[in-house]
């Protein structure tokens, strides 16, 4: 029997410092994702598909969408709010939470930070609601890390824009209200809000995926795509603006990494105590204790990682290379964790009854995509050494 001092879930009491709103928030997703979400992400993995209208209102209903933007009619919470609503989420499964950080994260933080007032009040305040979905078009097929060689064109016409292009991988793109697509210019990069009904806008679906199933992506292609003056973001220029993007989205991606990894964890412990071979429970052999410490120490570790940095962002000191450690550390830690607990279920492991082995599967793309995990290590070596080598010669 686990000691009575201390919680095999949190094992360092890592919640027990955070605020009062922060586990009113905590115990709302968590009831949300469990009630709402865990019943049916099986299936919905295994037929790769989503309810994606229900889901956003449902998610607009619980406060979640752009819950860390102020005011449009979202809730303004701390970072660290949203990093463990995310934790939440990801404990279920990695495409729910991409599902929240691609509408709040990626396209309502551009639409906020970088958009006009009128783009603000015609957009925000729908998606906070679940009423209006958002994607985030950066990713092309040639362009993914390395986003400056982009080939999505923008050229004016008149007063007009008109956009060429294609984007790959794009969460939520099928079912998108609107578009948030970054493009070349004479100017440079530019963002463009773009309502997914204007002519010349097609959202494929990709299919026949093996991780994020539960998860709907889409291929956008952009052909003769003509929008007003105002469609684009009046002031940002260059990569300043996705890139800003993107560091929101892999801050929650660090926190929701340790909900998978937690869940994994959860659910490898119940089962080695429970599964008995040679007379005894899985959990009295020391092979097995040796695992459970392994994982222990990783989602404590990956937990106590998320809150610092949760903390730093609350004071406005949160540099983006603190955010790739967090990303890759995170990210790492978790998969490691969920390889580890699927060896405890033995062939079990690989069944849909229990959620490892689809967060293991889902963990491959986390670890891929807002940037991969040789793109953040090269952040880190660069911010250690002052030396950039992201290209060659």
């Amino acid at each position: 029997m686990a000691d009575s001092a201390m919680d095999p879930r949190d094992f360092l009491g890592i919640d027990a410092s955070l605020s009062a709103e922060e586990r009113d928030i905590r115990d709302a997703v968590r009831e949300y994702a469990r009630a709402e979400l865990q019943p049916h992400v099986a299936d919905w993995y295994e037929t790769a598909t989503l309810p994606a209208r229900e889901l956003a209102k449902g998610f607009g209903r619980l406060g979640v969408l752009g819950m860390h933007l102020e005011g449009y009619g979202c809730a303004g919470t701390s970072a660290v709010a949203y990093g463990i609503a995310c934790r939440e989420l990801e404990a279920v499964d990695s495409g729910l939470r991409s599902f929240v950080s691609v509408q709040g994260s990626l396209a309502m933080y551009a639409i906020h930070t970088w958009g006009s007032e009128e783009q603000r009040e015609r957009w925000l305040p729908r998606m906070a609601a679940g009423e209006a979905l958002g994607c985030f078009g950066l990713t092309e097929p040639d362009a993914g890390s390395d986003p400056a060689s982009m080939r999505t064109r923008a050229r004016r016409d008149g007063s007009d824009w008109v956009l060429d292009g294609t984007k790959m991988w794009i969460t939520n793109g099928t079912v998108a209200d609107v578009a948030v697509v970054w493009a070349q210019t004479d100017e440079g990069v530019r963002g463009f809000v773009v309502p997914t009904d204007t002519p010349g806008f097609a959202a494929n679906e990709v299919k026949r995926k093996l991780s994020l199933r539960a998860s709907l992506t889409a291929e956008l292609v952009l052909d003769g795509v003509r929008l007003p003056a105002d469609a684009v973001f009046p002031e940002v220029r260059g990569l300043r603006g996705p890139l800003s993007c993107l560091n929101e989205a892999r801050f929650g991606i660090l926190f929701g990494t340790v909900g998978a990894a937690r869940a994994c964890y959860e659910a490898a412990l119940e089962y080695v105590l429970s599964r008995e071979q040679f007379g005894h429970p899985l959990a009295a052999y020391q092979l097995t204790q040796r695992k459970l410490a392994d994982l222990v120490v990783e989602v404590n570790r990956a937990g106590l990682l998320a809150l610092h940095l949760g903390r730093l962002k609350d004071e406005g000191s949160l540099h983006h290379s603190q955010v790739s450690f967090g990303k890759l550390a995170n990210v790492r830690a978790a998969l490691d964790v969920a390889r580890t607990a699927r060896s405890l279920l033995g062939a079990n492991g690989i069944s849909l009854e229990y959620p490892v082995m689809r967060h293991m599967a889902n963990l491959e793309t986390v670890l891929t995509y807002e940037g991969t995990e040789e793109m953040h290590a090269l952040s880190l070596g660069q911010a250690v050494t002052g030396i950039p080598a992201f290209r060659v010669g």
